[in-house]
């Protein structure tokens, strides 16, 4: 039966060529897309499974109480470590501190590059099982030794062995490689750590790092953890949460609570209000599956909408089988085995487009996904999922093609009936609501990005570059290299500070003011800089005075931004003195807020001290009037005069601040190209039906031609009814997109206003669509000669 059934399948598909070739390129869009975002949500969801302990890897984070709210951070104090390891050791299998991932200089006789590490305690390998390649998978327990990626390895030593061979760290200290791991895969947090250098090491880097192993106050580190096989993360975050407050109730008001992230969360569950966490990334997985599903969706209205509006021309073909004895389950298999064996030739399409498309998506999506070939299971769901789309793309057609009476079809009394075009149009309407919503989505995201690139960041990015100080060289030579940069007349200033303009690497606690709350625990960004820091980069001082080199009183200063004065609720601040810990500080201006953080997020309390010895990098303002190339080229030569053990590498602060929209662009781009999409599939539906539509009507046409009616009449006779069911379509995506998008919105503390123009344009854009489409259809049918088509009549 099912040989048979192929065969009559098989038959009618060449019979209707045309039709056929709609509904296949229809359905392969829609099922190329259903993959591709299968692939992107499965990268998504697997994201960190290359560490085999990912269920029961955490990072411990802290929720503060600021102003009666609660704000939570991923940097803690150092001694954590060691409290964790010490009262709460039964519940963890390993605690490993961190730095932040920082940039350093390798080199290895003449050849220098600069790759990004961590500095981990000696377990942090093992408790990320970490693929080692060579050496030892505890390769840190040694002070003077390093570990490379696999590609770290390969660009410093080509096909020699590493292991044992010395590397000289940004021209001070040469370390022995111990271990080389395997490359951590795209989808993982610590993709971009390359080199493993050890604890013990970073600690005697820095004084003020060895006097942070007992300050409860400096939350500048990361700490992870690997709980028991038995423990469950809830159990052991209500015991470790007031593991800090213990040793800092004497010192401060306020409160902190720990709590621990579990790794499985990381990705797709990393936002927090309030303390409580509110979602993540997970948003965009349930958006794109939503998006998956109705493009797929778009194409098996298109199978149904084609197959029931040619159905006069099977009603024969019906009634005669149904006289000769075939049952109607027989006859809803005959078609069924139609729509199966058209998404089966479409699937092979599909792949085909997802395979030519991997290379564009993965740019565009930031991904490194694949086609799993020899994956039996890829190949199963793959059937399956190409068996269930042919089924629902012919499940209407099928009841209703098998509901025709023969004696009516026989003796040629078959009518379509007033209302049996209605499910069509109703179909029509979902897939151009669907459409017109996609449409409408896409132009707020972008909006929304556009409407946070245009705010106020508070100082000047343009002709802005920082310098990694990754050597002592640095250091030692910093007045001499600013005296020379300045002597190249194409640097304007320069400065030194402990973060970039485009972030905030530390943040501390144990401040304290007159009339602060006792219960409030305020966590304040703390960047220390030099005195032209804000002339370099152009903050604008509110009130009070710069830091200047005329006030030996400056090292006791602090510079605030409007968000820190709100934050202490203090009136008339300047003047006033803050503590922070042992030392008093004394306001000397407040400086406009300046977006240093996420740009769709309130500008976060910062404090400015005068403090070189924090310092680790150099921002180099450049003459507005000079030219970009030699200016570049000068400072590069200042930099390789003094600092030769190096590559000069910097970054460009417009640049750094541009990434920060990068999520919300890859989602936009996504969004537009699965539109693009979802809007080929319904025109692709449109063309079939206003073809049929015109065919249907050919009589009509020709005898209106006849009696007159213009080329102009004749498309807008054909035109209308589409038209229509566009403008109903609009009118239920207005509020659907509405309520969503605003939804949305209200994730962002920083957001645009959705404005009406954009619902206009985006019917307008489908109105436009739907004419040019249903246009070709409607216009060649009004130029047909109307004596040939009566004549066939």
């Amino acid at each position: 039966m099912i040989k048979n059934y192929t065969k009559l399948a098989w038959r009618n598909l060449l019979k209707d060529k045309a039709y056929s070739a709609i509904n296949i390129l229809g359905l392969s869009i829609g099922m190329a897309v259903a993959l591709l975002i299968a692939l992107w949500i499965w990268d998504e969801v697997t994201f960190n499974e290359y560490h085999k302990n990912h269920k029961q890897i955490a990072q411990v984070l802290g929720n503060q109480t600021v102003n009666g709210e609660i704000e939570t951070y991923t940097s803690v104090a150092m001694p954590l470590g060691n409290e964790l390891r010490t009262l709460f050791g039964a519940d963890f299998k390993h605690v490993s501190m961190a730095s932040w991932n920082f940039r350093h200089t390798l080199a290895i006789g003449d050849k220098k590059i600069n790759q990004e590490g961590m500095w981990v305690e000696p377990v942090f390998p093992a408790m990320f099982t970490l693929k080692i390649l060579n050496g030892k998978l505890l390769g840190l327990d040694d002070p003077t030794s390093i570990m490379l990626s696999e590609s770290v390895a390969k660009a410093l030593f080509g096909k020699e062995d590493p292991l044992n061979k010395l590397i000289k760290m940004d021209n001070k200290d040469s370390y022995k490689v111990t271990g080389v791991y395997e490359d951590l895969p795209k989808n993982t947090t610590l993709s971009g750590v390359k080199i493993l250098l050890p604890w013990e090491k970073y600690l005697a880097t820095e004084p003020w790092l060895n006097k942070a192993k007992t300050e409860w106050g400096n939350h500048s580190f990361q700490t992870f953890v690997q709980i028991n096989d038995k423990a469950i993360f809830d159990k052991v975050t209500n015991k470790i949460k007031n593991a800090s407050m213990i040793h800092l109730k004497e010192a401060v008001n306020g409160k902190e609570e720990l709590l621990l992230q579990p790794m499985d969360n990381w990705r797709l569950h990393n936002e927090f209000k309030n303390g409580k966490l509110q979602g993540g990334r997970i948003q965009f997985v349930w958006l794109f599956s939503i998006i998956g599903f109705f493009v797929l969706l778009l194409a098996c209205i298109n199978f149904m909408n084609l197959s029931t509006a040619r159905s006069e021309k099977r009603a024969k073909e019906v009634g005669i089988r149904k006289t000769v004895g075939s049952l109607r389950r027989q006859l809803v298999g005959q078609f069924l085995s139609e729509s199966v064996l058209v998404a089966l030739i479409a699937i092979l399409f599909s792949i085909t487009m997802v395979q030519l498309l991997l290379p564009f998506f993965n740019e565009m999506a930031d991904k490194n996904t694949s086609v799993p070939w020899s994956n039996g299971l890829f190949w199963l769901i793959i059937l399956c999922f190409t068996i269930a789309t042919g089924l629902i793309a012919g499940s209407y057609p099928a009841f209703y093609l098998s509901s025709f009476k023969p004696i009516q079809v026989l003796k040629g009394t078959y009518r379509i009936g007033r209302f049996a075009s209605l499910p069509r149009k109703v179909l029509v309407v979902i897939q151009f609501t669907v459409s017109i919503t996609l449409i409408i989505g896409t132009i707020i995201v972008f909006q929304q990005i556009e409407f946070a690139k245009n705010r106020p960041v508070g100082y000047t990015r343009s002709g802005l570059i920082t310098v990694d100080m990754t050597t002592p060289d640095l250091y030692r030579h910093y007045d001499v290299i600013r005296g020379d940069l300045l002597a190249t007349g194409m640097v304007e200033n320069m400065a030194e500070s402990s973060s970039p303009t485009t972030m905030v690497n530390s943040t501390n606690i144990g401040f304290s003011w007159d009339g602060k709350d006792i219960n409030s625990l305020p966590s304040l960004g703390t960047i220390g800089v030099t005195h032209e820091y804000g002339k370099t980069i152009g903050w604008k001082i509110k009130e009070g005075r710069d830091f200047s080199k005329d006030f030996a009183t400056d090292s006791n200063a602090f510079i605030l931004n409007e968000a820190a004065v709100k934050l202490t609720r203090l009136k008339n601040i300047i003047g006033k003195n803050i503590k922070w810990g042992d030392k008093q500080f004394t306001v000397v201006g407040i400086v406009n807020d300046m977006v240093m953080q996420s740009p769709y997020s309130p500008v976060q309390p910062t404090v400015f001290l005068m403090n070189p010895e924090w310092a680790n990098l150099i921002t180099i303002r450049m003459k507005a009037n000079s030219s970009i190339p030699d200016a570049l080229s000068k400072i590069s030569k200042v930099f390789k005069k003094y600092n030769p053990g190096a590559p000069f590498v910097y970054q460009f602060t417009d640049e750094e601040y541009g990434k920060k929209f990068s999520d919300e662009e890859r989602i936009g781009n996504l969004a537009l190209f699965f539109a693009v999409l979802a809007i080929l599939i319904s025109c692709l539906g449109l063309f079939g039906l206003a073809s049929f539509v015109a065919e249907q009507r050919t009589k009509e046409i020709g005898v209106r031609k006849v009696l007159g009616a213009t080329i102009l009449n004749i498309w807008g006779m054909v035109s209308k009814e589409f038209v229509l069911l566009v403008v109903i379509s609009f009118l239920i995506a207005i509020p659907i997109a509405w309520f969503n998008l605003h939804q949305w919105l209200q994730g962002y503390e920083y957001r645009t206003e959705i404005s009406f123009w954009v619902f206009v344009l985006a019917g307008m854009g489908a109105m436009l669509i739907t004419l040019l489409t249903v246009s070709f259809q409607a216009i060649k049918a009004a130029l047909a000669n109307p004596v040939k088509s009566l004549r066939t009549e």
